[in-house]
């Protein structure tokens, strides 16, 4: 296949996928209201860690064996909580959230640092 052919087809591929793709990015939450939408009644699950944050201001589960306790607020548009794992306090962070498909994904340092994309069931 010449080059310009196969060009093409790059080309004509990136073009009938980009909608699709697009359409399923994750879209930021802005609000707690929506957020609350998004978890009530689910469980939030990652591999080895399962939890439960509740639009009261919960944060309870379990991460690789061990107990998850804390409590969230909703403060200028970021999800911002406090957490312990086990014996370890965690501490505060503010994060981004967004959400997908039956997902929801939560970047720390609101917006700047590591993300986990957890499933809603």
């Amino acid at each position: 296949m010449s080059f310009r052919k196969l060009a093409l087809a790059g080309a004509a591929f990136s073009f009938a996928f980009s909608a699709p793709l697009a359409a399923q990015a994750f879209e930021k939450v802005s609000t707690r209201s929506e957020f609350v939408q998004l978890v009530s009644g689910k469980n939030l699950r990652l591999t080895g860690i399962r939890l439960n944050v509740s639009s009261t201001g919960d944060i309870q589960g379990k991460a690789y064996g061990y107990p998850v306790t804390g409590d969230w607020q909703w403060r200028g548009g970021y999800f911002c909580r406090s957490l312990s794992w086990g014996d370890k306090d965690l501490g505060d962070n503010c994060q981004e959230v967004s959400a997908k498909d039956g997902k929801i994904r939560f970047t720390s340092d609101r917006g700047a640092g590591r993300s986990a994309a957890f499933s809603l069931r």
